[in-house]
């Protein structure tokens, strides 16, 4: 946005104000809706010691000093994910919590550098569950929302659609990657095939995720909101697989009008399997030139007995964006952090 007025203008102000009202609501209408279910509404700390171990994020680093002198390298987390796991060990779920969360490096029109995670765990829940309440809450929001109305794809009256992986490959590339998982080059030919160039570099992944991000969202949620899931199991991040077949994961994401909203799992509970997963995430970050702590503490809480659990992660500022009509998610934000435009203006 270079050249734009800073946000805090009463110009720019007045255009956001209904927006930011119509958040407000939103944000009251989900509290509701969660203390009705028997939430508690926790607060954990953004200071971690491993501020999310996924590779193809950026968290912001820091430094944590103690009275003693003592310094320890520290992150902003990326998701409450860990904290509130270890809540759940302690006995205090259903829990939810609105995270400021933090990014680095990205900044459009639906992600920002600091946002509002909304983040809720049910335990002895499977992973149905947790997408049918992210859903439940597109409802709550676009009621909230009111007299504003909601972006294309976001209406949420009618029932979702369900998609698995595999039919959303099928339907719009003709393929399965699912038994081509471990096979690069086999998933590489089949996207080209497709229609779909991978790069001469391409990992597994980043071939998958071409395919999806090019070929498959811009059409999820295009008339009602969509549950996507059965990821790959090489994909399951904290999900866990799936007894029925454990070539595919527990998880699921959420899209309205080609957005994705939320990202849920069946939550893994096993804290030898969560190690390998780490180690291997942190092989990956520092093969790309990056370093990351794991959380030690994570995994002790985690082989003391987690109880089973869906989770999901919602990204808030995108909820009040899609409910209200929004164009860009700087119009639900009360101050956007600032860029270097509003700085050096």
């Amino acid at each position: 946005m270079t050249g734009s007025a800073p946000a805090w203008r009463p110009d720019r102000f007045a255009r956001r104000k209904p927006f930011l009202d119509a958040r407000g609501r939103i944000q009251k209408a989900v509290r509701a809706w969660f203390d009705a279910e028997g939430f508690s509404e926790v607060e954990t700390p953004a200071l971690q010691i491993s501020p999310g171990m996924e590779p193809n994020l950026n968290p912001f680093q820091t430094e944590l000093k103690e009275p003693d002198g003592a310094r320890r390298v520290m992150g902003l987390h990326t998701s409450p994910e860990f904290a509130m796991k270890k809540l759940l060990v302690a006995g205090a779920g259903p829990i939810f919590q609105f995270a400021r969360t933090f990014r680095n490096g990205e900044r459009s029109a639906t992600h920002h550098p600091e946002f509002t995670m909304l983040e809720w765990y049910r335990p002895d829940a499977g992973w149905r569950q947790g997408a049918e309440d992210a859903l439940a809450l597109l409802r709550v929001a676009i009621e909230a929302a009111r007299p504003l109305a909601p972006a294309a794809g976001f209406e949420g009256t009618a029932p979702g659609e369900w998609i698995s992986v595999a039919e959303s490959f099928d339907h719009a590339l003709g393929f399965d990657p699912i038994p081509l998982q471990d096979d690069a080059k086999g998933l590489g030919a089949a996207a080209a095939a497709a229609g779909v160039a991978p790069g001469p570099d391409d990992r597994w992944d980043d071939i998958f995720f071409r395919c999806l991000l090019n070929r498959i969202e811009p059409g999820l949620g295009a008339t009602r909101p969509t549950v996507l899931h059965g990821y790959p199991a090489r994909m399951a991040a904290l999900a866990r697989l799936d007894p029925a077949d454990p070539r595919v994961a527990e998880r699921f994401e959420v899209f309205a009008g080609g957005v994705e909203l939320a990202n849920g799992f069946g939550e893994l509970t096993d804290a030898d399997e969560q190690a390998r997963r780490f180690d291997a995430d942190l092989a990956a970050i520092r093969a790309a030139g990056g370093d990351r702590r794991i959380d030690r503490d994570f995994l002790a809480a985690l082989a003391h007995g987690m109880p089973p659990a869906t989770g999901v992660a919602l990204g808030f500022d995108r909820l009040a964006m899609m409910a209200t009509g929004a164009s860009r998610i700087d119009d639900v934000l009360w101050l956007p952090v600032a860029s270097a435009s509003d700085t050096d203006a």
